[in-house]
């Protein structure tokens, strides 16, 4: 026994972990090192808490059952406190002064779409064949010359996605971003456990299985990178948060950003109304006074299904994954003790045996721990709901073809629909049948279209409008 493996092994004693290095004298000096690092940098503490406490989640349901909605503006409401020509003209002024940046979430790979690629490369335009992240950025690109200012775009990725994300980046010339106004990081890992036992898993002999520690863990990954003081430098106040398989995003919606800012919002959600009591969507509420999401699988019936006098659902609002998040906020809580919860979620994870053999399970067999930025909201001071219409900002590519919705094929007729109205806004013909799609950097919105497209026009064949 060599005096590394001495020290592993009294380190790992403790927790009940000596079966990671089972395989030790089977690896060369380089392995070796590689698991011991990996070994080190894990809080085995952490990690035996984490496991320990199953169980103790709350009761979700009873949270349900004494839920009231969030403080919201809803679409055509008479009572909501603020106009949305006063709202777009906070929005425009805070762009133009360069206070906003763009925060993308982007760690997930395609696998499920049949794309063993990072899930921003999917080539989702349909007529134009723009990757999302090509989608995305000129969205911003855009926005900067309209309201002439920079607008920051901060891109976490994971390790899976991570170099293959940068060096797309590289190879398209960032998409028209300038490069010092793009900033990828990647966000941390979390070990998987085995359900029965606690032990964590190997994914080869020299190698803890990791996976990515959820969206939440923004936090420690903005920290960690600097990004936060990067903001501070460039004077960003908020940032426009959204996921990568989002094309209808509404990237610095200035209605939206006006909104956050009028209201002395800290964190402020778009959301959507929902059409069944079961969609599956993040529910946002109020409980106490204090506005929480609760998961749609956390969700009971019997509370989805409340009802007001009117009939309408009193459980609502959907969130979308589109938030406006504080600097101020995200720096406060990322230098602070708080910390968000880890959520344990049961998966089937294969891994390496003691005799050095790869397991492949048939049923979920291990534990993975992530933290979700929505964990954020009851840290806020001051949050706020906007209700937003879907078929004008959410379409997540998330299904493959054999699934009825959130496909590739679903977003496309999403996208087609969307410009497609906007077409005919602006007094354009549109034929059945045909295929519109229409660049960021041609029109963000009707306004700008109806200032390149003769009413007059014929649209006959599929287009693209870039």
């Amino acid at each position: 026994m060599n005096k590394l493996q001495e020290q592993l092994l009294n380190k790992l004693a403790s927790y009940g972990q000596e079966h990671l290095v089972a395989q030790w004298g089977q690896l060369d000096a380089d392995q070796q090192t590689r698991l011991a690092d990996e070994i080190n940098s894990v809080d085995l503490q952490q990690i035996q808490d984490l496991y320990q406490s199953q169980g103790e989640e709350e009761d979700f349901g009873d949270l349900a059952r004494r839920a009231d909605p969030p403080p919201a503006i809803r679409i055509g409401a008479k009572d909501n406190p603020y106009d949305l020509a006063t709202a777009r003209a906070r929005g425009q002024q805070a762009l133009r002064d360069g206070k906003i940046g763009v925060l993308l979430v982007a760690g997930g790979q395609g696998s499920r779409l049949g794309f063993e690629h990072p899930k921003g490369m999917y080539p989702i335009g349909p007529v134009s064949n723009a990757t999302l992240f090509q989608i995305h950025i000129e969205k911003i690109v855009a926005t900067a010359r309209r309201y002439d200012t920079r607008v920051p775009l901060y891109v976490m990725t994971s390790p899976v996605t991570d170099q293959e994300t940068r060096d797309f980046f590289q190879q398209h010339d960032r998409f028209g971003l300038a490069e010092e106004d793009l900033h990828v990081f990647c966000q941390g890992t979390m070990p998987a456990v085995d359900r029965e036992t606690g032990r964590l898993l190997l994914s080869r002999p020299d190698e803890l299985f990791l996976s990515p520690d959820g969206h939440g863990g923004i936090l420690k990954a903005l920290r960690r990178t600097a990004a936060l003081e990067d903001m501070a430098q460039r004077g960003i106040e908020e940032l426009f948060y959204f996921q990568v398989d989002n094309p209808l995003a509404t990237i610095c919606d200035p209605e939206f950003i006006g909104f956050h800012l009028l209201a002395k919002s800290e964190y402020t959600l778009q959301v959507i109304s929902k059409q069944t009591p079961q969609d599956r969507l993040g529910n946002v509420v109020s409980v106490n006074s204090q506005v929480r999401i609760i998961e749609y699988s956390d969700l009971p019936d019997d509370a989805a299904e409340q009802r007001n006098e009117d009939g309408s659902l009193k459980i609502w609002a959907g969130s979308i994954a589109v938030h406006m998040l504080g600097v101020e906020f995200l720096t406060r809580i990322a230098n602070s003790d708080a910390g968000l919860p880890f959520h344990r979620a049961v998966k089937k994870v294969p891994y390496i045996d003691e005799a050095g053999q790869r397991v492949e399970p048939s049923e979920p067999n291990a534990i993975k721990f992530e933290q979700f930025i929505f964990d954020l909201l009851p840290m806020a001071k001051r949050s706020l709901s906007v209700e937003v219409l879907p078929e004008v900002t959410f379409a997540a590519l998330k299904n493959p073809p054999s699934e009825p919705i959130e496909t590739a094929e679903y977003v496309q007729r999403m996208m087609c629909a969307l410009h497609a109205a906007w077409l005919h806004s602006a007094g354009v013909e549109v034929a059945d049948g045909v295929r519109v799609e229409i660049s960021p950097l041609f029109a963000l919105d009707v306004e700008q279209l109806s200032e390149r497209v003769p009413a007059s026009t014929v649209v006959s064949d599929d287009k693209y409008f870039c």
